[in-house]
């Protein structure tokens, strides 16, 4: 179940499907990784322009190592997402963390 947790500022998975689009897997980010990063996020947004648009978020999350990655996702409905993209973490997005 997804809810929008305001006080965190990003949405909670609880029970969550997660669907995996090939392309997640394009940058050797493995599904055991995308999962505990999910489960432990820093960061969910929107992706910038995108409010409106696709409904395209970025979550921040750790890997097993605990090196940071994104993954880029959608919501399909109240218990489904689809990853369609996950690699290793880039300083670009260092000023959404400063934000939270």
């Amino acid at each position: 179940m997804l809810y929008n947790d305001k006080k965190i500022g990003y949405y909670v998975m609880m029970d969550v499907d997660i669907k995996f689009c090939l392309s997640a897997f394009s940058h050797g980010i493995t599904e055991a990784d995308i999962r505990l990063a999910i489960d432990n996020a820093i960061y969910d947004g929107y992706l910038e322009g995108d409010e409106d648009t696709e409904n395209k978020r970025l979550l921040v999350g750790f890997d097993r190592k605990g090196n940071p990655i994104e993954i880029y996702y959608n919501i399909l409905d109240q218990d489904t997402v689809r990853v369609f993209h996950a690699m290793e973490y880039r300083n670009i997005h260092n000023f959404l963390l400063d934000n939270e």
